[in-house]
């Protein structure tokens, strides 16, 4: 089932969330129901305070990037739970960004390159792995998400004021998207 994604200036953006165990109702369902929406957006990572819940998962698929980035090759995962650490003198990259909950924008966004990432799968087995790259950028903006941060929040305060008109517009709902959106009440 494609579900709205929720736009700039939905209050579960900026909640920090909780995690889940295995039972948390019709977990694997949810995941497959976040796959198809981040397809159908034409996204490579979906959180789900995007999808309106404020818990500690995101989905991510890297494939569609291998051409242009070979550590995305096969990245296809489900998130649940994860812990991040930056790698001890990672270089930090400026590249743009863009995200399903601020549709039309992209900004120069600095990240680390290197990362080491702990989480559960859909099974709930544990796993651990280092990333470097792109693959490393996609995770670091999804768990974001996770804790109630947006890219734009990693941005100039130069940039961001440029910007304040269309993130107010967002917010408000004054944007037109080819998939479904929910915007803020404001």
């Amino acid at each position: 089932m494609i579900l709205p994604i929720y736009l700039y200036g939905q209050a579960v953006l900026r909640e920090e969330t909780e995690d889940i165990d295995k039972d948390y109702p019709e977990l694997g369902k949810l995941i497959d129901n976040m796959f198809e929406t981040m397809y159908h957006s034409d996204g490579v990572g979906l959180a789900a305070p995007q999808i309106g819940l404020p818990i500690s998962l995101f989905v991510i698929d890297g494939n569609v990037l291998a051409e242009n980035f070979p550590e995305c090759k096969d990245l296809k995962m489900e998130i649940i739970n994860p812990d991040l650490e930056i790698i001890e003198d990672s270089e930090i990259v400026t590249r743009e960004e863009g995200c399903l909950s601020l549709p039309g924008l992209s900004e120069p966004v600095k990240r680390h390159e290197h990362i080491r990432l702990n989480w559960l799968d859909r099974d709930f087995q544990e796993h651990e792995q280092e990333f470097k790259g792109f693959a490393a950028r996609l995770i670091q903006h999804e768990y974001d998400h996770l804790l109630g941060t947006v890219y734009t929040d990693h941005i100039s305060p130069i940039r961001k004021q440029i910007i304040r008109n269309k993130l107010n517009n967002i917010a408000k709902g004054k944007v037109r998207c080819e998939y479904r959106t929910k915007a803020s009440s404001k």
